[in-house]
């Protein structure tokens, strides 16, 4: 890719080869993409992203993959729907959803795939695999399936119901007695073991990158301008990291005229490292062994945890810890009021933007978006206990004595 110059160090800077690796070789830091941003420069434009395709795919002078070899099943350009009523319930009078439950496989996973499994034909593997908390299994095995590949996806065996068939229904599913701190343990030795394309691991400077597109679409979608809060929910912290550089990128190349976004981080309590390192004033999260309903967010250690609560820290941004009895109400407020059905890392954003309103962190006139990641259709266990309904015989008296409890002559 001309607009690639190498990987890069993002501890000593040191420069590697584009190649399916991604880890320093000198300090053990994470190994990134590093662009030729003059090249870039002049090759995009407002006009010619709008003139893309409305996928992520639109944005390939900032990705590391060409649309001409695109494995693409349509990811990317999500709503970003006004919030009216949630807004007018938080005090909030500028307020935006992104619904990246909109996605092909109905998670953002879809971006980070899309790109891994390009990345993975160009270097001529055959196989692509995962390790997973749920939503990247289905979107990899959706893409391997599309490329043409074979698949071989690992999961914790206590996840939800709806991610383990919403993966297995692609290609083959491989359940694993343990957390995902484990699952990424076993990944990784076998990733060493055997030349297959693992997305998150020897792939992952490359996968991270699909991320950014939200970050694009976000200016874009708003009249070309960042905007000033950002609520993101953090496992690894790679979304949250990679969101800010997105907005950084059309900012630095003039595509929008600044990005002065605050990124605020939110946290289950069940697994709350990153956040609970901005919260104590750390740099470094300490490692946790994950307890939460949300299980999209269950990473005890999180790769990109450091640079997430340096982000926050930079932007004025915040770090929420949300108690796991108010991740099911944050999924039933955001249906009550929006129509979207969300799942339980959504569920933790809309608390976190709900307690950041009530303390006066988010001003009644700020814009504000807040990113839901995936939907609840595969999250149902977490609602189940908290939602109710009737059951009436076919006629209008039972309909009457059961649901209006009007009096019957």
């Amino acid at each position: 890719m001309p607009n690639v110059q190498s990987l890069r160090c993002k501890e000593c800077g040191r420069d590697y080869p584009q190649e399916p690796i991604y880890v320093c070789d000198f300090c053990f830091g994470p190994l990134e993409v590093n662009y030729d941003y003059d090249a870039i420069a002049k090759n995009i434009s407002r006009e010619s992203i709008q003139d893309g395709p409305l996928t992520i795919w639109r944005y390939d002078e900032l990705l590391p993959a060409s649309r001409d070899n695109a494995v693409s099943i349509g990811a990317g350009m999500t709503p970003l729907l006004k919030a009216e009523n949630l807004g007018k319930e938080l005090g909030l009078n500028n307020l935006w959803i992104k619904n990246d439950a909109a996605n092909p496989t109905h998670s953002f996973k879809d971006r980070v795939v899309s790109v891994a499994s390009t990345k993975a034909v160009e270097f001529d593997f055959d196989t692509i695999a995962c390790a997973s908390t749920g939503n990247l299994a289905g979107a990899t095995a959706a893409h391997g399936a599309k490329a043409g590949m074979n698949t071989m996806v690992f999961i914790p065996s206590d996840l939800e119901r709806g991610k383990i068939l919403g993966a297995a229904v692609f290609g083959s599913v491989v359940l694993v007695n343990g957390n995902y701190d484990d699952v990424n343990r076993l990944c990784s030795e076998l990733g060493d073991d055997r030349r297959w394309a693992f997305v998150n691991i020897n792939m992952r400077p490359y996968y991270s990158e699909g991320s950014k597109s939200i970050g694009y679409e976000l200016a874009e979608q708003l009249g070309w301008r960042a905007p000033e809060h950002v609520i993101v929910p953090v496992a690894s912290g790679s979304l949250f990291t990679k969101v800010y550089k997105g907005l950084q990128e059309f900012a630095q190349l003039g595509i929008i005229d600044s990005a002065d976004t605050k990124m605020h981080i939110a946290q289950p309590f069940g697994c709350s490292p990153v956040a609970k390192a901005f919260v104590e004033g750390q740099a470094h999260p300490k490692p946790v062994v994950p307890d939460t309903i949300a299980k999209s967010l269950a990473i005890g250690s999180p790769a990109d945890g450091m640079y997430s609560v340096g982000i926050a820290n930079k932007t004025g941004g915040s770090g929420t810890i949300v108690p796991e009895s108010e991740i099911s109400e944050g999924m039933k407020l955001l249906a009550e009021t929006e129509g979207i059905f969300t799942e339980t890392a959504g569920g933790v954003v809309i608390s976190t933007l709900r307690r950041l309103a009530r303390e006066g962190v988010i001003g009644p006139d700020e814009e504000t978006v807040a990113l839901i990641t995936g939907t609840g259709l595969k999250t149902l266990e977490a609602i189940a206990d908290s939602v109710e309904t009737v059951t009436i015989d076919p006629t209008i008296r039972s309909f009457d004595e059961v649901v209006t409890g009007a009096a019957v002559s």
